[in-house]
């Protein structure tokens, strides 16, 4: 195995490698203007009827831990993917609405057409790693990330997209944002440490890996947020057939595929529902099925999740996924993370 590995050092793993960086870099850049106060404040006092989230791909997928944490505050919130909105839900494109769009490039033709269809109507927040985008542009108010240019999957990206909405659902909560600055900061060393041992967790997932078929990624809560984007980044990177649902969604048919031949990757996530994750896990092994728990402690080294605060699990969980796509790619004989077909910024509908 180790020979092989050669083939999945390239510019992918230099971006994975690079999250830490990616990650000081934007939470020290981090700001709370004006603009953002005030959209925050309109927020928390209820003149908006509804908050839109939006995105597409892995900058969708993140929005999960902030609508929940919207949620919590007590604040009407929808979550679509912007092909949708723009096509389906263009009511939602209404002055007594927020929209919060997340898009890493700021120009994809999603995005850009949201920008013309919504011109002079909602307030806009943006999210975004390109300063100059037609979407920071635009915004009423903006978060920049500091992720750098990247390669094809996003990795970094989404990852200092997470940490950036973190920073904005403490915002808009008006909460003390030198304490949540402290408190996202030991991310970067978290991502450090797990990342020195790539290579050990690489070997030990292909060898778990190697007979399967089908793969399945499940979780619940904010673990949504690394379902969604694993079984999406396992496809791009390693050119793997993945499926990423809800814990409760497996249960609902996918069972049925359970075989020596499925692995399931089960997210422990939030102490609330974690116990009715470990139970599917362990009905998937009874049943003939591989499983493992990507969750602190796991007894697979390359799922065990440092022991951090609960605010940098989404951060975190993304982590043992992204050795599995080099495991994968490693696998298939394959460069992992080059693209035959697709492109970093999606031009065409």
């Amino acid at each position: 195995m180790p020979s092989e590995l050669s083939i999945i050092e390239g510019q992918y793993l230099k971006d994975i490698l690079a999250q830490p960086r990616a990650l000081d870099d934007t939470l020290e850049n981090l700001e709370n203007g004006k603009a953002l106060q005030g959209l925050a404040a309109r927020i928390r006092g209820g003149r908006f009827k509804n908050i839109v989230l939006t995105g597409m791909g892995s900058s969708f997928h993140a929005l999960h831990p902030l609508q929940n944490e919207l949620i919590k505050l007590g604040l009407a919130t929808t979550m679509v993917e912007t092909s949708e909105l723009v096509y389906y839900k263009s009511r939602l494109f209404d002055s007594k609405n927020i929209l919060i769009a997340v898009s890493q490039s700021g120009q994809s033709v999603e995005m850009v057409r949201l920008l013309k269809m919504n011109r002079g109507k909602a307030p806009l927040i943006a999210v975004t790693n390109t300063k100059d985008s037609p979407l920071a542009n635009y915004a009423d108010a903006q978060l920049v990330t500091r992720a750098g240019s990247e390669f094809s999957v996003s990795c970094k990206t989404y990852v200092s997209a997470l940490m950036a909405l973190q920073w904005l659902a403490q915002v808009i909560a008006s909460r003390d944002l030198r304490r949540s600055r402290k408190e996202l900061q030991p991310a970067s060393r978290f991502v450090s440490e797990y990342l020195l041992h790539w290579r050990a967790y690489t070997e030990e997932l292909a060898a778990l890996l190697k007979p399967s078929l089908n793969l399945f990624y499940v979780g619940r809560g904010n673990s949504l947020a690394a379902v969604g984007t694993a079984a999406l980044t396992t496809k791009e990177s390693s050119h793997f057939a993945a499926e990423g649902l809800s814990s409760a969604a497996f249960r609902h048919g996918p069972l049925e595929m359970l075989c020596p031949q499925t692995f399931v990757f089960v997210f422990g996530g939030d102490r609330r529902t974690r116990e009715l994750n470990a139970s599917l896990l362990k009905d998937i092994r009874a049943h003939g099925g591989k499983a493992e728990l990507i969750i602190e402690h796991s007894r697979c080294r390359a799922c065990a999740l440092p022991a951090a605060p609960p605010a940098l699990s989404p951060i975190l969980e993304i982590l043992p996924v992204q050795m599995i796509t080099l495991a994968l790619a490693a696998l298939s004989g394959r460069e992992a993370g080059r693209f035959d077909f697709a492109t970093k910024i999606t031009t065409k509908e």
